[in-house]
């Protein structure tokens, strides 16, 4: 299949795109004017701004599905630019819906995934999560994740499109490029960048932990298990472990064979743990996380952080 990747040129992107061409597909890259043209994995590239309806609807010529992962991801940015994160987020998941609309691209786009966050659930207090939680978005980034859900929600609806929705844990190994995330953080210190680690509290807070090649499989497989037109099916993708952040810095000592100088800040106002439940999504999508143990998710990063220095 011709598979048109919003975001594609991201960290989480990137894989997507290497995944869906190893299981045999054909990849489109939507950036915009603003990011490189060079061509990523021999994939072609096509340009448009996701809120733009005409140039979205251009960009889906030829295209068989869709996999949605642009759009603004910062919590903290979130809150003091609510508007603009509802703006991107959710208006152009709306505009992609609208493009791939039969009345606007011959034939219509059916296949539809969507990167959504598991901080749409909020902190509960049944562990692990499953998707019959109820959404409980905590901040103006996962509420406008949720907005753009029930805009998929709603579409599908009208019976022109399937959608999966994928809400993704923590996203971690190989080379990203956020250095607010807690991995690319630990191994920075590591490599000498910071002469402390700062840690809140005494490091027992415990999240699941990802590794960006087992999140991009989740949206090849995604594509292929397809909703049916009419109906969204919702997916947790997670590793199904939980790992503390006194765990990682224990990993990245030995993976680094480097001592962190940790320093313990005052306790953050945050959930003890919030690890995921993929039984659905192993079941369902037969997709299974299998590189997100969390040795090889920081060799990976750790190779990668070194490869570019």
């Amino acid at each position: 299949m011709k598979v048109l990747v919003t975001g594609g040129t991201g960290y989480v992107g990137r894989a997507v795109v290497r995944a869906l061409i190893g299981n045999g597909h054909d990849p489109v890259v939507l950036a915009r004017r603003s990011q490189p043209a060079a061509l990523q994995d021999g994939c072609e590239i096509r340009y448009a701004d996701i809120t733009d309806l005409d140039a979205t609807t251009r960009a889906l010529a030829g295209v068989d599905a869709i996999c949605h992962l642009a759009g603004l991801t910062r919590v903290r940015d979130s809150w003091s630019a609510a508007a603009e994160y509802f703006r991107v987020n959710v208006g152009g998941t709306a505009t992609l819906l609208s493009s791939a609309s039969p009345s606007a691209s011959r034939g219509g786009v059916r296949r539809f995934v969507f990167a959504s966050t598991a901080a749409v659930y909020g902190a509960p207090e049944q562990q692990p999560m499953s998707e019959a939680l109820p959404l409980d978005p905590p901040h103006p980034y996962a509420a406008s994740k949720v907005a753009a859900e029930q805009s998929i929600e709603w579409q599908a609806r009208t019976g022109e499109v399937g959608a999966v929705v994928l809400r993704l844990f923590n996203v971690a190994g190989a080379s990203d490029p956020d250095p607010t995330r807690i991995v690319p953080r630990v191994l920075a210190h590591l490599d000498g960048e910071t002469a402390s680690l700062q840690v809140n509290g005494d490091g027992t807070a415990t999240r699941d932990y990802l590794h960006v090649d087992d999140a991009a499989s989740a949206f090849a497989h995604a594509v292929e298990a397809a909703a049916p037109p009419g109906e969204v099916h919702h997916y947790n993708i997670g590793s199904g472990f939980g790992t503390s952040i006194n765990d990682i810095i224990a990993a990245a000592e030995r993976v680094t064979g480097r001592k962190a100088n940790v320093v313990h800040g005052p306790p953050a106002p945050e959930a003890p743990a919030l690890v995921c439940d993929p039984t659905r999504a192993i079941t369902e999508l037969n997709w299974k996380p299998h590189r997100s143990d969390l040795t090889r998710i920081l060799t990976d990063a750790w190779q990668a952080a070194r490869s570019t220095t």
